[in-house]
């Protein structure tokens, strides 16, 4: 039997999360630390997000952390893929790959070069994969092309969380923060990028919208999920009726899920997202 493994970064559908082995990171505002998912909720984290005066900070999985989690597989006779949040985003591939070392031929570890829904959507690949009785290096290898595909595109409330944390430079929070600007921003090469600002949630949706048929459409025969920060589904319920185009011959259902704490502390309340494999 193969496991999949994924930090709590990975943001997936409850019967799909119940599937995976979660190696859990941690939250903190000022003195108080929460363990992703575990000490804390998602929505406790929201509420705290929108009320506390402190801005959050993250913390990365240890590799002390994946080696417990190590040691269950080998005891149990089994073998995993360790799906991360990107390598460029976080130091959390660099702890499962030393951690992995005391598991040649057993534990395979794969940097997604994506985050929260995205790297969700590939372990829910990684777990048919599983389903289908591939091996554990086999499912590695598919992943790592598999991760060329996947698109994350999101709309986000304000550029100011993302440039509290480092994450883009004061110069591109200033330009997102004039006039009520709804950045849209991807992933490219695991790293994230500005792609367009809207003037309100409207016209941001119809970026979205645009840039989902930039990237080629939605391949769906593998994974489809949307996701949104804060605690409201409005903003995402606004946007799927928007972009009902996009969907309605193709998708029975769109899943969608709240993305966690470690994502949401750099994306902010407000944001929407949508993760997907690219048509080839």
């Amino acid at each position: 039997m193969v496991r999949i493994i994924v930090d709590s970064t990975a943001d997936t559908v409850d019967e799909v999360k119940e599937k995976l082995r979660v190696v859990p990171m941690t939250v903190h505002f000022g003195d108080e630390e929460y363990i992703d998912g575990k000490t804390i909720t998602h929505r406790q984290f929201y509420e705290k997000l929108i009320e506390s005066d402190v801005f959050p900070s993250t913390s990365q999985a240890a590799p002390s952390d994946f080696s417990r989690v190590f040691e269950e597989v080998e005891k149990s006779g089994e073998s995993a893929v360790v799906i991360t949040l990107s390598s460029t985003l976080s130091g959390t591939y660099q702890s499962a790959m030393i951690a992995a070392e005391d598991y040649p031929d057993r534990i395979y570890v794969v940097d997604s070069k994506s985050a929260a829904i995205g790297s969700g959507i590939l372990a829910e690949l990684a777990l048919r994969y599983a389903d289908e009785g591939m091996s554990a290096k086999a499912i590695a290898e598919k992943i790592e092309q598999e991760r060329e595909n996947v698109c994350v595109i999101a709309m986000l409330d304000t550029l100011e969380y993302l440039k509290r944390g480092g994450r883009i430079s004061k110069t591109a929070a200033f330009l997102g923060g004039a006039l009520s600007i709804k950045p849209v921003i991807g992933l490219k090469d695991g790293e994230i990028v500005i792609l367009g600002k809207a003037r309100g949630s409207k016209q941001g949706n119809n970026l979205l919208v645009s840039e989902i048929q930039n990237a080629g459409g939605v391949d769906f025969s593998k994974p489809v999920l949307l996701g949104y920060t804060g605690l409201s589904e409005v903003i995402l319920e606004k946007y799927i009726k928007d972009s009902e185009n996009l969907w309605k011959d193709s998708a029975e259902e769109l899943r969608s899920t709240v993305i966690g704490s470690i994502i949401g502390a750099h994306a902010g309340p407000g944001a929407i997202a949508a993760a997907f494999f690219k048509n080839k």
